[in-house]
């Protein structure tokens, strides 16, 4: 039950065949850095339809998947020693590609609400966020604190990366509407990635950045890579055109809903005398906090050993893996796991985590 893992099953394969093979048709020379226009014509019509996103398709540059976005963003601001501040807990590969640009990278606490903006270190320039749904812990950034994110980074000029994880599938409230969308003064990048909605061996996400960083990031994209592979583009922007994308995240959202259900449901059961449950109304995975005393390391190791994967909550913390502290848990996703075998994996974590002895 690894978290943030789709269900390739559920990829309408056949379907992207026909379309990649219709693509192939086309022309064999380089493409345009920021992506065909096609593509990026359908990418912001389809994030202002979903996501409420304000972009032409000049804001959008296509990316090979939403770490690719990070890398460009990062090789444009950040500069050897730059403050980057990130999110604690939060994404271990955004901390990763941001300390390999030479930054310094600065982990601010997450509450209820978000991101603690009032933690913020003064000297950063560059700020990542998963607003919509945090990662890993699952919390919406609250309104008022959006406000407050925005209105620090315009007093001193910092950037902020909206990384818009997992806020495709959701499953009760409408989602808040994102920084970007929100941003008056150019400071919010947003980043976003088809590898949850469609299938991560795609590679393909995209970034939509104000007026005054897109020079500099379409330069970038085309010193590391060019572009993005064109027949995949061309096909993701007929998926998106003909509304077949709309449709499989409508199916898909259904079927993750039921995974979800059955995870908070034992949650709230079974396990709540050893775990508390973080809520979530979206995503693929959700977040249980381990009781005090209760043996993490040791759950996870017994769940291994019984063919169940799941993530310990103290890996996403700067600090590491110790018990306690910081704060430590279960990071439980449901995405690879079918709704038939979700009661067995949950019967054996809570086989797992009861007392011994």
């Amino acid at each position: 039950m690894r978290a943030g893992h789709p269900d390739g099953s559920l990829f309408p394969l056949a379907t992207w065949r026909r379309l990649l093979t219709r693509s192939l048709r086309g022309g064999a020379d380089y493409a345009d850095p920021a992506g065909l226009e096609a593509l990026r014509s359908a990418v912001a019509r389809s994030a202002g339809l979903s996501r409420s996103v304000r972009a032409s398709a000049d804001d959008v540059i296509v990316t090979n998947g939403a770490q690719q976005g990070l890398d460009l963003v990062g090789r444009v601001l950040v500069e050897p020693g730059s403050v980057v501040a990130v999110e604690e807990p939060g994404y271990p590969p955004a901390r990763l590609a941001f300390t390999a640009l030479g930054a310094r990278v600065v982990p601010v606490p997450v509450d209820g609400s978000g991101l603690v903006v009032e933690a913020l270190p003064r000297q950063a320039r560059l700020v990542y966020v998963t607003p919509s749904h945090q990662y890993p812990l699952g919390v919406p950034m609250s309104l008022p604190r959006r406000a407050a994110l925005l209105d620090w980074a315009q007093r001193h000029g910092a950037a902020v990366v909206e990384d818009d994880y997992d806020s495709e599938f959701r499953y009760s409230e409408r989602p808040l509407e994102p920084l970007q969308s929100l941003d008056r003064a150019g400071r919010v990048v947003y980043v976003g990635s088809f590898a949850k909605t469609l299938l991560p061996a795609l590679r393909l996400g995209f970034l939509v950045a104000p007026a005054s960083l897109r020079p500099a990031l379409v330069a970038a994209k085309r010193l590391t890579d060019w572009h993005a592979e064109p027949a995949a583009q061309a096909a993701l922007a007929d998926f998106i055109d003909e509304g077949l994308l709309r449709r499989h995240v409508r199916t898909v959202t259904r079927v993750y809903a039921t995974r979800h259900d059955l995870v908070t449901t034992a949650a709230r059961g079974v396990l709540a005398d050893r775990f508390t449950l973080v809520p979530s109304s979206a995503g693929l995975h959700v977040t249980l906090l381990a009781a005090p005393g209760l043996d993490v390391p040791g759950v996870v190791t017994r769940l291994r050993d019984a063919g169940v994967a799941v993530e310990r909550l103290a890996g996403f913390y700067a600090a590491g893996g110790s018990t306690g502290e910081p704060p430590d848990g279960l990071v439980i996703g449901y995405g690879m796991i079918t709704a038939a075998d979700l009661p067995v994996a949950l019967d054996l974590l809570d086989r797992a985590s009861r007392p011994t002895g």
